[in-house]
């Protein structure tokens, strides 16, 4: 994680990836299985809507794409907060990291849209 791509869909597929690099460390506990499945899913689909947001079939569909996208991001966030990581500090910077990239990605979604409507 250490320079962050220009390009949006790469930026948001690293940030898929190294949430992937992520999980593999993690405890796993009863928790920790669950949050980890909605993590992994909320962190693919911005990602995929990225890209679907780029190739959208018109501006409604765009906007909406992107909405996905910050609605995705914000999640990530969540599970994110909440998996276990047993104390290792190692792995809390970066679960702090990855919270600080999902916040970006959702601050950039946002501008978006907000541009967009």
């Amino acid at each position: 994680m250490a320079e962050k791509p220009m390009d949006l869909e790469e930026r948001s597929a690293v940030f898929a990836i190294d949430v992937r690099s992520f999980v593999r460390k993690l405890p796993r506990t009863i928790s920790n299985i669950e949050d980890v499945k909605q993590l992994v899913r909320a962190s693919g689909s911005v990602a995929a809507n990225c890209i679907e947001a780029d190739e959208a079939l018109g501006e409604k569909d765009r906007v909406m794409k992107f909405r996905t996208c910050r609605k995705e991001a914000k999640e990530s966030q969540l599970w994110l907060r909440l998996v276990y990581t047993a104390g290792n500090t190692g792995i809390e910077e970066t679960q702090r990291q990855l919270r600080q990239e999902a916040h970006e990605l959702k601050l950039i979604f946002s501008s978006i849209v907000k541009k967009l409507e």
